[in-house]
């Protein structure tokens, strides 16, 4: 399967997952759901993976903890993010993280064409001249796109390191540690048996299947490819948002889907890459 469709199927997932996660935030809060859909995650990565801890070195460990860290904010922030503004926008301000990683990270001038036609295309979908202006919103979102930046590089590190999703089972328990900070005490005294339940078929969706398929990906993809594929993401939000939570987009963000979607697609053409020379040596000489 090619890197780009895994990363395709990731983003989807994604947005299902949030999207369907807005009754459960009406149950336990943005904060109580980070943490429940996390800690679900985290017991379900240690039940299908195994903690490669053998294999962690003293080097691994900032990047590993830093990635689970990141991971809990980013879930956080976005979750606040979708309580006061629709997913479509929220997930339009939370690209422009990866969006700056993969104009940062091109080698090549002419790349940043795809950056700046989705940038576009984000501004569209967000239509900033209409309504009012939900500041506390947008700074969540904000948070979010930066740690979406930051998740993208230390993502790849961490896969070039372990092989398969083994160290999604070291990194998910402490994203769930980082939101139980502020997501015990708002989910306190709201669990019950159907939360429990749902928390645990969406933390399948967000963030088991994503995380792994994410992973996956940026093994074969560059940090620019990947992060300017996920201009498809805002499209596939606003889709969602219609669909699930029925937020109807308007012509003009329906112009910023065409715009974000052909750039997405131009930006994964020539973004493959190698897989690390620990990954090729250890398929050619397994054990």
């Amino acid at each position: 399967m090619p890197p780009w469709l895994l990363a395709v199927a990731a983003m989807a997932s994604v947005q299902l997952g949030s999207a369907l996660s807005v009754g459960l935030i009406g149950e336990v809060g943005t904060a109580g759901t980070a943490w429940l859909r996390l800690s679900m995650g985290a017991v379900i990565f240690l039940l299908i993976a195994r903690p490669p801890l053998r294999s962690v070195r003293r080097a691994d460990v900032p990047a590993l903890v830093g990635l689970g860290v990141t991971t809990g904010l980013v879930t956080v922030g976005f979750l606040s993010a979708l309580e006061r503004i629709p997913l479509g926008t929220a997930v339009a301000i939370e690209f422009l993280g990866p969006l700056s990683v993969a104009a940062i990270r091109s080698g090549n001038r002419r790349a940043l064409v795809w950056p700046a036609l989705a940038l576009v295309g984000v501004v569209l979908l967000t239509e900033p001249w209409h309504g009012e202006v939900d500041l506390l919103g947008i700074a969540f979102a904000a948070l979010a796109a930066v740690g979406w930046g930051v998740y993208i590089v230390l993502t790849q590190h961490v896969g070039d390191r372990f092989s398969g999703i083994g160290a999604l089972s070291l990194t998910i328990p402490v994203a769930a540690a980082t939101a139980a900070i502020v997501g015990i005490p708002q989910a306190i005294g709201h669990l019950d048996l159907g939360v429990l339940v749902t928390a645990a078929g969406l933390a399948v969706l967000l963030p088991v299947l994503p995380f792994a398929l994410e992973m996956l990906a940026l093994r074969r993809m560059t940090p620019t490819a990947f992060g300017t594929l996920m201009a498809l993401e805002p499209a596939m939000g606003l889709v969602l948002g219609l669909i699930v939570l029925h937020q109807r987009p308007s012509v003009v963000q329906l112009a910023g889907i065409l715009l974000v979607v052909l750039a997405g697609a131009a930006a994964q053409r020539g973004g493959r890459r190698a897989l690390p020379e620990e990954q090729v040596l250890a398929a050619e000489h397994p054990g």
